[in-house]
Formats: C-alpha cells, structure tokens, sequence
C-alpha cells in the first residue's frame, strides 16, 4: 500500500475523537477519504470494546466498500473490513458490526437491531454525490417517495448514540465538523508539468498519496 498512517498519526486522531463524547454528530470533511475512514474506523473499533453493542457502517455502495476494504490506511481495518464485506454482520468481542448500504434493500439486518443497542454509526460518501435513483435504478418511486434524499443518514442518527458522517465538502447543519492537522488543505497539484484541478475527483485515481 501507498503509506499507511503511522502509528503516532492513527492513535493521535482516534484519540481526538474520543475527546468528543459530549458531540453526537460528527462529520469529517476532508479530502482523504480512505486515511479518514481508517481513522473512524479505528475509532469504532475502540469504542466496542468499552462499550458493547451494535456498530453500523453504512457505506454508499458495495464498490465504494471494495475500495475501502483495499485502499484504507492501515492494515487492521483493510482486513476487518475485508472479512465484513461477505456476512455484512461480523460479531467482534461482545459487540456486533454492521456493514450495509444507501440502498434500502440492504438494510435487512440494520432494521433488525434493538434501537438501544446501537452505539455509533458511520456513513461514508463518496466523492462524487448521485441522486439515490441513480445509483440504483431499480429502486421504485413507493420506496424512494416517502423518504428525504438523505434518510441513509436521518434513520440512523435518529437513534445511534453518535453518529459519524464522512462527507467531503459538504455543509451539514447540527454536525461538529472534525479536522485531522497531518492532513494537508486539497490544492491543485502538478503532476509532469500539467497542473490539475483541485476539482478532480481524486478517488477515481489508482490511490491516494
């Protein structure tokens, strides 16, 4: 893998995370995508062992949960995530992860847990944002029409404990948004003399540095 977080960087943010008990509503917003779902990640890996219980990821689509099986940002959470992807339900000490998707029809087992038994969930955009009918044409207009465009988000901070949202450049109201200082601020970069754009999405590149 291009480099991994370092052990000094993983423990420093998970830590700042930690810091915000008293914060229900977490967004992160930077440009790192599979670096701050390494660091989320971690993080709920910690808090089910303190605090047992339902743990839901909520991921916008299974490709999207591919990359970050193969692309996170340390070795730990590439292979916990790699052994979720199949089951979607793994059982970890006394606490149980969830993995499922924007889509409604994946919400099976997420449906199923006691609404006290939820502690956090974390939903990862992707970089690029399409409307929920067309990620999944074969969604009808019943299922979609009752719900907001973002219910993938509502339904589960309705009752999660805390709720952490990663979402780049996005405004979310009510949400603490949380920066990681070794994350450098997205410029353009110049790669052989060209100079790109900062609005390039740069998750459909091989990696990220």
């Amino acid at each position: 893998m291009k480099r991994d977080l370092t052990k000094e960087e993983l423990y420093e943010s998970v830590k700042q995370l930690i810091e915000l008990e008293e914060k229900p509503l977490i967004q992160l917003n930077q440009h790192k995508l599979f670096t701050l779902f390494s660091i989320a990640f971690q993080y709920l890996l910690y808090q089910s062992t303190k605090n047992p219980g339902a743990y839901i990821i909520r991921v916008e689509d299974s490709s999207l949960a591919d990359k970050l099986a193969k692309k996170s940002k340390d070795l730990s959470t590439r292979r916990f995530l790699q052994s979720l992807l199949l089951p979607r339900k793994l059982k970890y000490d006394k606490s149980t992860f969830y993995l499922d998707f924007f889509h409604f029809g994946s919400w099976g087992a997420t449906n199923e847990i006691p609404k006290e038994k939820a502690q956090v969930a974390l939903i990862v955009k992707n970089t690029t944002s399409r409307p929920l009918d067309e990620i999944h044409p074969v969604i009808t207009e019943e299922e979609v029409g009752p719900f907001p465009p973002d219910y993938y988000l509502t339904s589960l901070a309705s009752f999660a404990k805390k709720t952490i949202l990663i979402a780049y450049d996005e405004e979310r109201a009510n949400f603490h948004k949380v920066s990681f200082g070794f994350i450098k601020k997205e410029a353009e970069r110049t790669v052989s003399g060209v100079t790109l754009s900062k609005e390039l999405s740069w998750d459909k590149l091989e990696d990220e540095t």
